[in-house]
């Protein structure tokens, strides 16, 4: 029997598929990702099958829209629909709010989800849409779906990139990657806003409009909970933590504690990673959000597969759901939310907040914190004030009230001559003559020592008037 013999040209086509093979890995966030075959596969078959249409079973963007129409229909009681801008083929950019009074504003904090930001990791936007069909049908009999309802101002995306969705690749319909496109604390990139993708236009005025506490984005690729800082000044691959480093690991850990088995992966401990650790970007959205609207964002890689079959789409809802609605509730059950008001009439502030000891500034009163500090607001032509808050299981809720610094009456009283010295009493005296219910009074007792000092002047020009108040007596030297 003759021996088979491979051809040399066999041998080395075989090697380099098995080469390639090798090194396929999943983009998601730009970088390379390493194979964890133990505990990161969501199904048992090792992930989807080849396919020819990677897209049936998934929504196209007009199914998208009249989603996303029809819960607002079937949901008008708790939701509203608006769009943020459109993209560079003119699609808009739907979003969904749920609360129970959507549209105000209102001291409860908010919250986003985007997804589908890369055009080929489409599984965000078909979970956020599961997200707020299950809050819809929940909210009169789940005590979660209540609690997120009416304690937070819920904001989905569903889809960020329906260009590039449309195209089955990861950039919009320039090909640009929009998680690149934003401004970026180390290294220029695209300083001219104008420059900018609409899409990453349309999200920076959103934000800037909207205070939000937290934020999520959903990609795939990995399978793990992603936080700040995404990059490092020197570009090397490191641990790089931002100020609120704690609190981000707290939130990454609420997520995936909550999910199925992120928490188990063998590359990344407990399931989550700092970004710069993992690998570095530059341009992304994560940091933009947490620097410059103070907005505690997480880039959540939800999917090993970027596009996987849709068939496998109703379990990836289930391992992420506790996850997703967990991370929202957190928001709403801890740190500091409330107001900024002026004494003078009442009308809110857009002052800063500084918290002290973690030298984050933001411009809203809804933040995040792992410990106890000292909050302090602060606003050109007001006086500041500031208070320590004491970490505890519940959130706390803390309205600033500012005093402005050309207030008359408080100059008059704190230069006026008190011999003790006592500022404590001077500022009791100020509150108690600037309560509105002593306006009257004080109008009285100013008409009352106008007449006794015209009076006195009257005694004072009539001398027989004079002479009835008794004989004089002689001063002693």
């Amino acid at each position: 029997m003759k021996k088979m013999t491979c051809p040399s040209h066999f041998r080395v086509t075989l090697l380099a598929l098995t080469v390639f093979s090798l090194l396929h890995t999943a983009f998601s966030r730009g970088g390379e990702r390493s194979s964890d075959p133990l505990g990161r596969h969501l199904l048992d078959d090792g992930g989807s099958k080849p396919r020819i249409d990677v897209a049936q079973g998934y929504m196209s963007n007009a199914d998208l829209e009249n989603a996303i129409m029809a819960f607002g229909e079937r949901c008008s009681n708790i939701s509203r629909i608006y769009s943020i801008g459109n993209t560079v083929n003119g699609f808009p950019m739907w979003v969904i709010e749920i609360s129970d009074n959507p549209g105000r504003e209102e001291p409860e904090p908010a919250f986003k989800f985007i997804g589908n930001v890369h055009g080929d990791e489409p599984v965000g936007r078909e979970l956020l849409i599961l997200l707020a069909n299950w809050l819809c049908d929940n909210y009169m009999k789940d005590p979660l779906a209540k609690l997120i309802v009416e304690t937070v101002h819920l904001h989905i995306l569903p889809s960020m990139n329906p260009d590039g969705f449309a195209l089955k690749r990861r950039g919009n319909a320039n090909n640009v990657d929009l998680n690149r496109d934003f401004p970026d604390q180390f290294f220029a990139v695209n300083d001219i806003e104008d420059g900018r993708q609409p899409e990453t236009r349309a999200i920076m005025r959103w934000v800037r409009r909207i205070k939000f506490t937290a934020s999520a984005s959903l990609h795939g690729g990995a399978l793990v909970a992603n936080y700040p800082w995404d990059g490092t000044q020197d570009k090397r691959k490191e641990y790089y933590a931002c100020p609120d480093d704690k609190t981000f690991q707290f939130l990454a850990s609420v997520y995936s504690r909550s999910h199925y088995n992120m928490s188990l992966s063998q590359e990344f401990p407990g399931g989550i990673t700092n970004g710069a650790a993992w690998y570095p970007i530059y341009g992304g959205m994560q940091d933009w959000n947490y620097i410059h609207a103070g907005c505690f964002e997480l880039t959540l890689e939800i999917s090993d597969n970027k596009w996987p079959n849709a068939s496998e789409l109703s379990t990836i809802w289930e391992y992420n759901r506790m996850s997703m609605l967990s991370l929202i509730a957190t928001v709403a059950k801890t740190g500091v939310h409330g107001r900024i008001f002026s004494s003078d009439n009442g009308s809110p502030l857009p002052a800063f907040i500084m918290i002290k000891g973690i030298n984050h500034t933001t411009n809203q009163l809804s933040i995040l914190l792992a410990v106890s500090a000292t909050v302090a607001a602060s606003i050109p032509g007001y006086k500041s004030k500031s208070t320590t808050i004491v970490l505890d299981e519940e959130a706390t809720t803390l309205d600033f009230i500012l005093e402005p610094e050309g207030n008359q009456m408080t100059k008059m009283l704190e230069t006026d001559g008190d011999c003790s010295g006592n500022s404590k009493s001077r500022l009791e005296m100020v509150d108690i003559l600037a309560h509105p219910n002593l306006e009257f009074s004080l109008i009285v007792i100013v008409v009352l020592v106008f007449l006794f000092l015209l009076l006195r002047r009257r005694l004072h020009m009539n001398p027989k008037q004079r002479q009835l108040s008794g004989p004089k007596r002689a001063a002693v030297i």
